[in-house]
């Protein structure tokens, strides 16, 4: 493995490629044979399953399954054959029926493992190739793009709007932005960093090159991987209880006939064979055949049921482990809610306007006091909705054969934008080919928006040239010198701006989430050239305001309720 103490995100480029031993032009074919040696297969190591004979075997050996073996043989002895024979049927019965609903489950699971892409795309001895995932090794030069899946853990080198949708390791599915700045500071962990990427994660916009720093199970998704693998099975609350009731059933069986085998012998005075075959029969008396069967029954019962709601138990005794739930921790991205982010409200200093539809099928319409507009009768919402588009470098893909559901590629908050303006009915294709971009400053976290510049070609107060920031209302507010309203910029008064904060704290008060875009009229393009941050977004004016919401499942609503009423069995 590679040094697990160096920190990549504090190094340079040329650190890198130095601590790692390759170049920018990639590692030699002969190099990466000696590592592919050294380092082995980029896949994940699965916990070795246990072979099916043992899995059967298991069904056999629980303390109660024992007890019934133990049962079977004393009723054999005693004299009735029959008896201790249908009492190994019992038990052979609710053992292979076990096994059956089990190896259900686990042929189910198995579908489910493979998380990481089979090709990746490197630069080795200067070529451009594109090899197994599992091939690559630490040092390669990975170049990755809008849409790919990341096979190993690198640090980035060069980076053009590279936004990477980290979810499967921290379950927030907004992109986050990355770059290949150095980190300084020593306290920002490796998943905080924004110069690294990770396995297992996808480009949702832009593209990169990096240096491949870890791979397989060194890999932070190969580190979670590790930790699932080697937590212990728990018994159950249910097994606890069964194995405990074993243990006192035995007891008081042993108890019992030792105390009649004793009775029979000194106070009865039966000959010793006579009261031992008697005794046996009193402790064969005490064992519980038809309570293994009678549970697993149950709960094989209730596996079903939770089958037909698309839920997949591994294990039987799983089931009733959620009878104990006391605590339930769920995402709310793509969980309770669609993750799929959606346009409901648009708001300007003098309109609201209401959307219909969610997610991002352009279905729906825009209403302004209950009637439909569009954005060719209002100009407000016109150039709202084309400003918030053109400050955008999300793309939706329509359906196909591959994939029946629009798909959104880069960030969802940006592409739901694009859907509101579709309703409006303006054309993407055509705002994005006659309003061309000629220059963009990315989204910073300390600025807290973007602003993109645009040759128009419907003028603006009389100008072909303009730049639109969107970002966080406060900030996007506070840049702002003037407004536009029904087609004309005047200066925007104070309480104006009161107006507008109270707008945006009422929209987040009902937990949406509110985007504010304004521009800026420039003379011609020979200023974009010059303009720099601090004189782009300043004096601007300001458009309106975007309220959105990832919208909750239908469900969701009832599912709290539902689940715990189910778990608990309380009506």
């Amino acid at each position: 493995m590679t040094d697990p103490s160096v920190n990549y995100q504090g190094l340079t480029p040329e650190e890198v490629y130095q601590t790692l031993a390759t170049r920018q032009s990639g590692l030699y074919n002969e190099e990466v044979a000696k590592r592919q040696t050294q380092f082995g297969k980029n896949l994940l190591e699965s916990k070795k399953q246990e072979s099916k004979w043992l899995r059967f075997l298991k069904n056999f050996t629980s303390l109660m399954a024992i007890l019934l073996w133990i049962g079977g043989l004393v009723a054999i002895l005693s004299g009735t054959v029959e008896l201790g024979i249908a009492i190994w049927l019992v038990n052979v019965i609710n053992g292979v029926f076990s096994f059956i609903q089990e190896n259900r489950a686990q042929k189910a699971t198995e579908a489910l493992k493979n998380m990481l892409p089979s090709y990746a795309r490197v630069v080795r001895d200067g070529i451009e190739q594109r090899i197994l995932a599992e091939d690559l090794v630490p040092g390669d030069i990975l170049l990755i793009e809008e849409g790919d899946k990341i096979s190993a853990d690198a640090r980035i080198i060069l980076s053009t709007d590279l936004q990477v949708n980290q979810s499967p390791l921290t379950g927030e599915s907004n992109p986050v932005r990355k770059n290949a700045r150095l980190v300084t500071d020593s306290d920002v962990t490796a998943l905080e960093a924004d110069n690294l990427v990770f396995a297992g994660t996808t480009v949702a916009n832009g593209s990169a090159r990096v240096v491949v720093t870890e791979i397989a199970m060194q890999t932070e998704f190969g580190k979670i991987a590790n930790l699932t693998q080697t937590v212990a099975d728990e018994k159950s609350p249910l097994q606890k209880e069964v194995d405990r009731l074993t243990k006192q059933i035995s007891v008081i069986a042993l108890s019992v006939g030792i105390f009649f085998l004793m009775a029979s012998v000194f106070f009865v005075k039966e000959p010793p064979v006579r009261a031992f075959i008697f005794s046996l029969g009193m402790i064969v008396a005490f064992i519980p055949e038809g309570l293994l069967p009678t549970i697993t029954l149950s709960l094989a019962m209730a596996v079903q049921r939770m089958a037909r709601q698309n839920a997949l138990v591994k294990k039987l005794s799983s089931v009733e482990t959620l009878g104990e739930t006391s605590v339930i921790c769920s995402d709310k991205t793509g969980t309770l809610t669609k993750n799929e982010m959606t346009v409901h409200n648009l708001w300007t200093t003098k309109k609201e306007y209401k959307l219909t539809g969610l997610g991002y099928a352009p279905v729906g319409q825009v209403l302004l006091h209950g009637q439909t507009v569009r954005a060719s009768q209002d100009t407000d919402l016109n150039w709202l909705l084309r400003g918030a588009t053109l400050c955008s470098n999300a793309k939706i893909s329509s359906p196909n054969a591959d994939n029946p559901n629009y798909t959104v590629l880069g960030d969802p908050t940006e592409a739901c934008l694009e859907v509101a303006a579709q309703k409006a009915g303006i054309d993407l294709s055509d705002n994005e080919a006659e309003n061309y971009r000629l220059k963009e400053l990315p989204f910073d976290s300390d600025r807290k928006r973007m602003t993109t510049f645009n040759h128009l070609s419907e003028a603006i107060d009389g100008k072909e040239t303009a730049s639109f920031p969107k970002g966080a209302p406060k900030e996007i507010l506070e840049l702002s010198s003037y407004v536009r309203e029904n087609g004309q910029i005047r200066q925007l008064n104070e309480q104006e701006k009161s107006a507008i904060f109270r707008a945006n704290d009422a929209y987040a008060q009902k937990g949406l989430r509110v985007l504010a875009l304004a521009c800026r009229i420039y003379d011609d393009e020979s200023c974009i050239q010059a303009a720099a941050i601090d004189t782009a977004e300043k004096d601007m004016v300001f458009m309106g305001l975007l309220i959105m919401q990832d919208p909750p499942r239908k469900e969701s609503r009832k599912l709290l309720p539902s689940v715990m009423q189910r778990i608990s069995g309380s009506s």
